[in-house]
């Protein structure tokens, strides 16, 4: 998908995210990258609660590759870019990557699918939304 513009949202490290060291623990980059997900979601104008309750679908991880560059520490001020590089009939494939100013401590590849939110089944991405995030193409 050529074109998708990236979203980028700032996150500042707090002393519950770090481990003893003042290190942040290593699975809370991921509570980073699913809260850009989720304000990149409401940036094209949906809520999750309302993907529930409208639409009767729920996104969730499918896949996760995640590469660990340089750890981000206690008070740390980041940037979470997220960028839609594919996009298909119930599968969304993100890259993230979580940098300090120029320094890039992660990068991964997330692969979201849109389940039934009863079934838990995968289904399409509703039309509405689709029909935004094929939008940002020409942005």
């Amino acid at each position: 998908m050529a074109g998708v513009s990236e979203f980028s949202w700032p996150i500042r490290v707090y002393y519950e995210d770090s481990d003893a060291g003042g290190v942040v623990y290593h699975a809370n980059y991921l509570n980073f990258m699913e809260r850009a997900r989720t304000e990149w979601l409401r940036h094209l104008g949906f809520e999750q609660t309302e993907l529930k309750s409208h639409h009767a679908v729920l996104f969730v991880v499918r896949k996760l590759e995640i590469q660990y560059k340089k750890p981000a520490c206690f008070n740390d001020s980041l940037l979470v870019n997220t960028r839609l590089v594919n996009l298909k009939n119930s599968l969304m494939e993100f890259e993230q990557v979580i940098k300090r100013g120029e320094q890039t401590l992660i990068q991964a590849v997330v692969q979201v699918v849109c389940v039934d939110a009863h079934k838990f089944k995968p289904v399409a991405i509703p039309t509405p939304i689709r029909n935004v995030m094929l939008s940002m193409e020409s942005e």
